[in-house]
């Protein structure tokens, strides 16, 4: 499969422009950092709190016991907190910088403003002007903060798993053949035209065609294909794909950014950064969420400043700020997007277009094309009939004989069926063309001629009765029908049609079962449409509909309000790809449908429609369950800390403040993460 897009950068590099971007939504208060970072921060800033909290007054007279007592040692907490303060807490006032500068206040303004007022509020008790200990609450508030940053940072990193393991598929070298030697040259060097040798359990290092060899090749990182293809000659081969069980000369057609690798990540990035209506949902949420905050810090602080309570209001006031800070919100759809698009990718499935992902849980109808589609796209034989006296093996041998110099694609099918069956190949000679009627040739001493009902006519052959009704009932199914005459006898027939995926059935079946209508588009007769919608158990047909009407085809099937998907592969198909509510591409197909579609098919498989909406739905569900825990969290935690239970004995520590939010964003995480157990097509399949 080709992936024609726009060069990203210098073809000579390989991994130019994939270098990955952070999930959407989680991009500006994380730029810059990186899992390792928080994971430093996180393990001094919990090796730093540990004596702050052991030497704290209020922690030893809770658990009953006397710290160790020298020269100083009463200044612990607070030098070693203000320390936790610079160290761990100045990358959230940096991000909250930013944030105000761009004058988008966020969470990281809402964790700087938090940590600076128990920052403060312990400083002032340090110097006596409240009796409080708070320094083991601001170095513990810090280092599980910091904590959280981590796990979210690490949450991110593994919903990136799939596109990082695309990226270590190439090699960092290739052995390019010079003649009789084969010399190892970086990737970067690599130019359309070089052959290079692939030995066994070596990974193809870029796009070509297999010029010598056969071996069998494991595409599964690229098409989710677990069963191994065999390559030979002729045959296209990907780069990132490991060859076993042989060894290639591959002539390369492609590198750098126009390898079918560059484009599947591209376009897997892209979907990570693109935009989501849920998404958008949580960014207003998230936005509000920090007005909420701010004006619910401010109303804790003078109701309790004038309570009397001055040294609490400042307390309450941070811990407000802290449990309201939007994490959760903040990772609830991101995470849920790169998983969800790492998971297709497993799968063979693209997504380019995240709202059209999105818009495939609620569709009415889909419609596949037929040809390339639902079919294979060339012809193939799909009946034989012998007459009496003829086996099949004997029919198939002489008409292959007589279309094997022919280029006609019903001729190639014939010659296609007698090597699948490996019948005895004869020897021909004196082959003649027949315009408009077929060809004949000598088989073995014998004219024979192959050709359509014509030919039993003027051959004035008789046609046996048992030969005669499998003809009518091919005739009437639309195929087409081929005799084999061999001078004054017929030899039998074939029937020859536009081959059906296996798949296609399984495919209809399941959209069935998820409530979905299945329709066909196609330019053929009404009677080969009919045939082939009745064998698959497709719901309704448009037959004999012209390339340039298939948009208004579709735009008939979305009368009423129905949601529609258009499923082709071929350049008459993108202006219906793009009218169609979801365009789903076969990944076979032409670039242009490619290009015209929000998912696209690697393995051009149609049953992996199936596998995009069960993703839908799966994905959509994912987000929503995310998006109502986040807010009921907030809707509860703010008023538990702001107070409104200490006259029930409840009054929540700025510590357990922020093990509560971290524990809120554990969670969004942790379901996030169960999308991984989806199986995108039934056990059935």
């Amino acid at each position: 499969m080709k992936m024609a897009q726009k060069d990203n950068g210098p073809a000579s590099d390989p991994h130019a422009g994939h270098k990955m971007s952070d999930v959407h939504g989680s991009h500006d208060r994380h730029a810059g950092h990186s899992v390792a970072m928080f994971r430093d921060k996180f393990w001094l800033s919990f090796a730093l709190t540990i004596p702050v909290v052991f030497w704290s007054s209020d922690v030893q007279h809770w658990l009953g016991y006397t710290a160790p007592s020298f020269p100083g040692s009463k200044f612990i907490p607070a030098i070693l907190g203000t320390i936790v303060f610079v160290y761990g807490g100045l990358v959230f006032i940096r991000g909250a910088w930013g944030e105000l500068a761009d004058r988008k206040p966020g969470m990281m303004t809402l964790i700087s403003l938090a940590i600076v007022v128990a920052f403060g509020t312990s400083l002032a008790a340090t110097f006596g002007l409240f009796e409080i200990d708070v320094w083991w609450e601001v170095a513990s508030l810090i280092t599980i903060m910091v904590l959280g940053h981590w796990l979210e940072m690490r949450a991110i990193s593994q919903a990136r798993g799939a596109l990082n393991a695309l990226a270590a598929l190439l090699p960092d070298t290739a052995e390019r053949v010079n003649g009789a030697d084969a010399q190892s040259v970086p990737l970067s060097e690599l130019r359309v035209g070089d052959i290079v040798l692939v030995r066994p359990g070596a990974r193809v290092p870029a796009d070509g065609v297999v010029a010598e060899g056969s071996a069998d090749v494991d595409e599964s990182m690229i098409t989710g294909e677990s069963k191994a293809v065999s390559k030979v000659a002729g045959a296209r081969v990907v780069a990132g794909t490991v060859a076993s069980g042989g060894s290639l000369r591959v002539s390369i057609t492609a590198v750098g950014d126009q390898t079918a690798l560059s484009g599947i990540m591209r376009l897997v990035a892209t979907a990570q950064a693109s935009g989501s209506r849920a998404q958008a949902l949580a960014d207003r949420a998230a936005a509000i969420l920090f007005y909420v905050a701010v004006v619910s810090g401010a109303i804790t602080f003078t109701y309790w400043w004038f309570a009397g309570d001055r040294e609490h209001a400042l307390i309450r006031t941070a811990t407000v700020l802290i449990i309201a800070c939007p994490h959760a919100l903040g990772l609830a759809i991101p995470l849920v997007i790169a998983i969800s698009t790492s998971i297709g990718a497993q799968n063979g499935l693209l997504v380019k277009d995240r709202l059209a992902l999105e818009r495939a849980r609620n569709l009415d109808t889909v419609i596949f094309d037929k040809t390339g589609t639902l079919t294979r796209g060339a012809p193939a034989v799909s009946g034989v009939a012998a007459a009496p006296g003829t086996t099949e093996d004997n029919l198939i041998a002489r008409a292959a004989a007589v279309e094997s110099n022919s280029e006609h694609p019903l001729a190639k099918a014939i010659v296609t069926e007698a090597k699948r069956r490996n019948v005895t190949q004869l020897s021909v000679t004196n082959f003649e063309a027949l315009a408009g009627r077929g060809a004949k040739a000598l088989v073995e001493d014998e004219t024979i001629i192959v050709g359509g009902p014509r030919l039993s006519i003027e051959a004035k052959v008789a046609v046996p009765p048992e030969v005669e009704k499998l003809t009518t009932a091919w005739a009437t199914d639309g195929k087409t029908v081929l005799y084999a005459v061999a001078q004054d006898r017929l030899l039998g027939a074939f029937a020859v049609e536009d081959e059906i995926r296996p798949e296609s059935s399984e495919a209809v079946d399941e959209l069935h079962r998820l409530g979905i209508q299945v329709a066909m588009i196609t330019g053929d007769s009404k009677t080969v449409a009919d045939s082939v919608a009745r064998r698959i158990g497709i719901d309704e047909v448009a037959a004999e509909v012209l390339p340039t009407d298939k948009a208004a085809a579709v735009k008939k099937f979305q009368m009423g309000g129905k949601k529609v998907a258009m499923v082709g592969d071929g350049v008459n198909d993108a202006p219906a790809l793009a009218t169609a509510d979801v365009g789903i591409a076969i990944g076979a197909g032409t670039d242009v449908a490619i290009e015209s579609a929000g998912i696209v098919l690697v393995r051009s498989d149609p049953r992996d429609v199936v596998g995009a909406i069960r993703l839908s739905r799966a994905t959509y569900r994912k987000m929503i369950q995310n998006l109502v825990w986040a807010t009921a969290y907030n809707l509860v935690a703010i008023p538990v800390a702001a107070g409104i239970l200490v006259h029930w004995g409840l009054d929540l520590p700025m510590s357990v403040g922020a093990v509560a939010m971290s524990l809120s964003t554990i969670m969004v995480a942790a379901n996030a993460q169960l999308l991984r157990r989806l199986k995108l097509q039934s056990e059935t399949l």
